[in-house]
């Protein structure tokens, strides 16, 4: 891909049309909603509030640029688990990597945007292709993919850095 089509992509983005006020990625939420606080989450309850997010977002690397998949997830012993299909860029980055994986980050949230309330969890970590026959099997038995693309691929997300926020309200914050 040129620089050239990557940077008209990316202005494409920046100015999205045919979406209703209430959706646009501009839209303002009342103005009586006051800011809210940022607080930091402990890594137990970070990871507490990933595993009840019925889907997140995994990051990774795509030809030196960055890609962004929506994946509904699993959390099995502090172990983020997706499923993927044949030929999927994620699919074809973890099993390229050496035998650490390969360097991904993965997000989850619940946010209200018109209260402006909820949390945020960041992980990184190594992708792995999940290869053992009997966590194979455990794993499909437990993940049921969202698309109807044949899922055959399952890949585990260890995470080595684990961030989390919650947007509260000042006294919520307080207490």
């Amino acid at each position: 891909m040129s620089d050239e089509s990557v940077r008209r992509r990316l202005r494409a983005l920046r100015r999205p049309e045919g979406l209703p006020p209430s959706v646009h990625p501009r839209s303002r939420t009342p103005a009586d909603v006051p800011p809210r606080e940022l607080v930091p989450l402990e890594r137990a309850e970070a990871l507490r509030l990933l595993g009840s997010a019925p889907f997140g977002r995994i990051v990774f690397t795509v030809s030196a640029l960055p890609a962004i998949r929506p994946v509904n997830h699993l959390l099995v012993d502090d172990t983020i688990v997706i499923r993927t299909h044949d030929g999927a860029a994620l699919t074809t980055a973890s099993q390229g990597g050496d035998d650490a994986g390969v360097v991904v980050a993965y997000e989850a949230d619940a946010i209200d945007p018109s209260t402006r309330l909820g949390w945020s969890v960041v992980v990184t970590g190594f992708a792995r292709p999940v290869t053992d026959p009997a966590l194979l099997a455990r794993y499909r038995g437990m993940l049921s993919p969202w698309v109807s693309a044949s899922m055959d691929h399952t890949v585990a997300i260890r995470p080595d850095l684990v961030t989390g926020y919650r947007l509260t309200t000042g006294a919520a914050a307080a207490s």
